[in-house]
C-alpha cells in the first residue's frame, strides 16, 4: 500500500481506567488532549519536537512512543516506512494515570492511518488490537479511539470494546499530584490471588457502574466500591489514597485514576454552577494544595479525531 498523504495532524484525549472496580475494563475519555503533526520526510531522519508535558524527558528519536506506534501501523497496513518529523503538544499530564501512554501509542497508529492511501486499513477495530498489543491491556486505549465511556474485553489479538452511556450529570474532577508513579511500579504490588469474596463484590460493583453512568448517578459512591486493586496500592501512593478516604467519606464517588498517583471524582454537575465535589476537595487540602492541582474536565465524547491530513 501507497502512501497518500505526507503530512497529517491528529488529537487524542486524556483517559482515566479503572473507574475504581472496572479493573483493566473500563475506562472514561476526558476533554484534556495531546496535539500531534507528523511529517513524513524523503531523508531517513526521525525528529521529534515536543512541548508541554514530557518535553525534556521523553525520547527525541525513533524510540519515542508515538513513532513506534506509527511505524506498527504502517507495517499493519503495508505501507512503507519513511523518514519523519513530528511535533507533539503535550498537555496529558505524564506518569499520573491520565493515559499519557494510550494517547501518545493511539495518536501514533492514529497518524498511520491519516498517512496510507486506504485509511480502512486502520479501523477502530485495528487500532484498538494494535494499542492492546503495544500497551497490555485495552482500558486506556479503548476510550481514546472510540471517546466517552468504554467497556473492553478480551486479551491480545482478540480484544474488543462497546461505548457506554454517559449521564449528562456526571462531572469528572481530577485531582493531580505533583508526584509521578510508573504503571509497573503500581501493577507491582497487586497480589497474584485475592479472596472469593471480594472478587464476588467486584462483579457486582462493576456491573453497576455501568448503570450508575448511564442512568442512575445518585448511585456512583456505591458504584465505586473497589476491593481489587486501590488498597493494595496504598504502600505505594498513600497521599492519593488519603485524599480517596476524604473525599469517599464527604460522599463524592472519588477512585484512582488507572494506576495512579490522581484521583478521579466522579462528581455531579449542580444547578448553580460546579459539582458536588468541589466543597469536599477544597476541606480536603484545607487551602494548602501543596502542588497539587484540580482540574474539572468534561467528558471527551470523541476520541482520537484525525484534524487534518495532506500532501506538502
Amino acid at each position: 500500500m501507497r502512501l497518500g498523504a505526507d503530512r497529517v495532524r491528529v488529537r487524542v484525549p486524556a483517559t482515566s481506567a479503572n473507574l475504581g472496580p472496572g479493573f483493566d475494563a473500563l475506562g472514561l475519555a476526558l476533554a484534556l488532549h495531546d496535539d500531534v503533526e507528523v511529517r513524513a520526510l524523503g531523508s531517513p531522519d526521525v525528529v521529534v519536537d515536543v512541548t508541554g508535558e514530557g518535553a525534556g524527558e521523553v525520547p527525541d528519536d525513533e524510540r519515542h512512543l508515538v513513532v513506534q506506534a506509527l511505524r506498527a501501523g504502517l507495517d499493519h497496513a503495508g505501507a512503507p516506512q519513511s523518514g519523519l518529523h513530528l511535533v507533539c503538544h503535550n498537555r496529558i499530564p505524564h506518569g499520573r494515570g491520565l493515559g499519557s501512554s494510550a494517547a501518545a501509542v493511539v495518536a501514533g497508529l492514529a497518524a498511520a492511518r491519516g498517512l496510507v492511501a486506504e485509511p480502512q486499513a486502520l479501523s477502530d477495530d485495528v487500532l484498538l488490537a494494535l494499542a492492546t498489543e503495544l500497551e497490555g491491556h485495552p482500558d486506556n486505549a479503548a476510550p481514546a479511539i472510540l471517546g466517552g465511556a468504554t467497556l473492553a474485553w478480551g486479551g491480545t489479538g482478540s480484544v474488543r470494546a462497546v461505548p457506554l452511556d454517559v449521564h449528562p450529570d456526571v462531572a469528572p474532577v481530577v485531582v493531580i499530584p505533583p508526584t509521578t508513579l510508573s504503571t509497573k511500579a503500581a501493577r507491582g504490588v497487586l497480589p497474584p490471588t485475592v479472596p472469593h469474596a471480594d472478587a464476588a463484590q467486584q462483579a457486582g460493583r462493576a456491573a453497576l457502574l455501568v448503570e450508575a453512568l448511564g442512568r442512575r448517578p445518585e448511585l456512583l459512591l456505591d458504584a465505586t466500591v473497589d476491593t481489587l486493586h486501590q488498597e493494595y496500592r496504598r504502600s505505594v501512593m498513600p497521599h492519593s489514597l488519603a485524599l480517596v478516604d476524604a473525599l469517599r467519606s464527604a460522599g463524592v464517588a472519588a477512585v484512582v485514576s488507572g494506576a495512579g498517583p490522581t484521583v478521579l471524582a466522579l462528581a455531579r454537575r449542580l444547578e448553580g454552577g460546579g459539582t458536588d465535589a468541589d466543597e469536599a476537595i477544597a476541606a480536603a487540602f484545607g487551602g494548602a494544595m501543596g502542588g497539587w492541582r484540580v482540574l474539572p474536565l468534561a467528558v471527551a465524547h470523541g476520541g482520537v479525531e484525525i484534524v487534518a491530513a495532506a500532501n506538502g
